[in-house]
């Protein structure tokens, strides 16, 4: 099997979705790193229009894709034939996309834009601040609440729904800037069903290779910027600009 190659900016928490569930069904795949100031211009966007990572080309079946969740779906349903991650009976596979839905619809925008007005954005807004971080923590409620009595979104074995919550739950720390251990404060549940996924080794692999790509890239774990930038404004200006941003 020729590898899957995964395009991704290392501090995106977005493309590490389709890394873990890759890793854990062991499907090959290499990454290739882009530039935030390259994303949004050719030839990146001849592969993704939207200037988005990640993006994925799979030359086993031919095919690019972009937008995680079509990325997932699409890896479960051609390369998950043992179920491992997956379940092709009713009601649960139903069940599986609708949590997967949640995640792209309720956790990863509301995350994103928390992350933009605690960390991002030069002027601080605090309604927008309140707004966004009280978003945050209502999605942790409805997974909070749905954990009470069970250990996965569904069934009785992780699956790829489950997974895809781990990136952006793993830094909520960085995004409404508490410390690390009151991430989950008051949702116990939420708390021990990310502690056992960030224990799986395919996990703290990807996590090894993040930790190398942003030493690499020179990039600041929290804001994914080079450090040499005091604001995300001052980055992108330079990038509309046309200037060197290299760290």
């Amino acid at each position: 099997m020729k590898p899957i190659r995964v395009w991704l900016i290392p501090p995106g928490p977005n493309p590490w979705k389709v890394v873990l569930i890759l890793e854990e069904l062991g499907v090959p795949y290499e990454i290739v790193t882009i530039r935030f100031d390259d994303v949004k211009k050719k030839p990146y966007t001849d592969i993704n229009p939207n200037g988005r990572c990640p993006a994925i080309q799979d030359p086993n079946r031919d095919i690019t894709l972009w937008e995680s969740g079509a990325i997932i779906q699409y890896i479960i349903e051609e390369y998950d034939t043992d179920m491992k991650l997956t379940y092709d009976k009713f009601p649960e596979k139903h069940h599986l996309n609708q949590w997967l839905q949640f995640q792209m619809s309720g956790q990863g925008p509301y995350y994103g834009a928390a992350a933009w007005f605690n960390v991002l954005h030069e002027e601080k807004l605090p309604t927008a601040i309140e707004r966004y971080n009280a978003q945050l923590k209502r999605v942790l409620s409805v997974l909070d609440g749905w954990l009470a009595d069970r250990q996965w979104l569904v069934g009785d074995k992780v699956t790829y729904a489950d997974l895809a919550f781990v990136p952006w739950n793993e830094r909520i720390d960085s995004i409404i800037l508490c410390a690390p251990e009151e991430k989950f404060a008051g949702f116990p549940n939420v708390q021990a069903w990310h502690e056992r996924m960030v224990s799986r080794p395919a996990w703290k692999r990807i996590m090894e290779i993040r930790a190398a790509l942003m030493e690499e890239s020179g990039l600041e774990n929290a804001t994914g910027r080079p450090a040499r930038f005091k604001s995300h404004q001052e980055y992108e200006e330079a990038i509309a600009r046309g200037e060197n941003t290299d760290p």
